[in-house]
């Protein structure tokens, strides 16, 4: 193989090449036996990845259907976890006065709770979602701002619309999410906002621009509040993960092995590189941070924008 024809698979699997788009794609179809089946798929061709999931179905026994074939017969819901060994009465309590659908109970003592879902970039979710958890609880003390980045993709590649988009996802649902809960924060004694961001906001990730100018403006906020409230007692901080090893990372490394022809694991090997230590982060290990700056053991840190990151970012402020 050439070697032009490397370099250049390479950089579309990186996103440097310009041109190079990724989009989310959903494929609905039935299994054996009329089992029905959604496919999410990214990709950055459309083409190739609709003959791949047909030849998919088609090899086991299965066809590929049309759009609303089958999703009609889900519903889109939200899953929260507990441990096993948490209270299920407790949990059961706070969950339906919070307007949970069900809590379920699981074999090894874990407990589930079952939620509708909810689209923070909607104006009126934010409101709705801090009067129901002060309803169920009689107050609020901590409140975890957090959303789902916008798409990826390079700067000409999107038009007002998308960075409208990007902007109520990215930045109005903390600012509108602080503002409702700002009244019951004020009445807490031990009042902490978390701002969940990226540290793209200290060092750009390519092919992620909107990502990248959006999420400054939310740790701007956060830092303005900081100032502004803490006269209050009122703490606001930011933590900023880099690559951790969730779904939406394993998608994303999906997506370059596609496009390079390697493998998931050798390009997460790959990524893993640009960390000291040589691995990608664990969920918990951002939920330990997450949970320090919420809790009294911060009780002196307000303003901060602590990095989760392995020592990926090679900055030293």
């Amino acid at each position: 193989m050439p070697a032009d024809n490397i370099d250049r698979a390479v950089k579309k699997g990186t996103g440097e090449l310009e041109g190079v788009d990724y989009v989310e794609i959903r494929y609905e179809g039935y299994g054996i036996n009329g089992a029905a089946i959604i496919v999410d798929c990214l990709t950055d061709n459309r083409t190739r990845t609709v003959a791949d999931v047909r030849h998919a179905f088609v090899k086991h026994g299965g066809n590929l259907g049309t759009d609303g074939s089958v999703s009609f017969m889900f519903k889109h819901c939200g899953q929260i976890i507990y441990a096993p060994g948490t209270s299920e009465d407790k949990v059961m309590e706070a969950a339906l006065d919070a307007g949970a659908e069900d809590v379920l109970s699981n074999d090894d003592g874990s407990v589930e709770v079952i939620t509708s879902p909810g689209d923070v970039s909607d104006p009126a979710l934010p409101e709705k979602l801090v009067s129901q958890t002060v309803q169920a609880f009689g107050g609020l003390d901590l409140l975890v701002t957090n959303a789902g980045g916008p798409p990826p993709g390079q700067f000409e590649s999107f038009d007002d619309t998308t960075w409208n988009k990007a902007v109520e996802l990215s930045l109005m649902s903390h600012v509108r999410l602080i503002r409702a809960a700002l009244p019951h924060l004020r009445l807490s004694k031990a009042a902490s906002v978390l701002a969940i961001t990226s540290f793209s906001v200290k060092q750009p990730i390519t092919n992620l621009v909107l990502s990248n100018s959006v999420r400054l403006a939310t740790v701007g906020l956060i830092k303005s509040l900081a100032l502004e409230l803490g006269s209050e007692g009122i703490r606001f901080n930011s933590i900023l993960p880099a690559w951790t090893e969730t779904e939406r990372v394993q998608e994303l490394m999906a997506a370059r092995a596609r496009a390079n022809q390697t493998t998931i694991l050798e390009e997460t090997q790959k990524q893993a590189k640009d960390s000291p230590l040589g691995r990608l982060g664990k969920p918990e290990e951002f939920a330990n941070a997450a949970v320090f700056l919420l809790s009294p053991a911060a009780s002196y840190i307000t303003g901060v924008m602590l990095s989760v990151d392995g020592g990926m970012y090679k900055g030293t402020l």
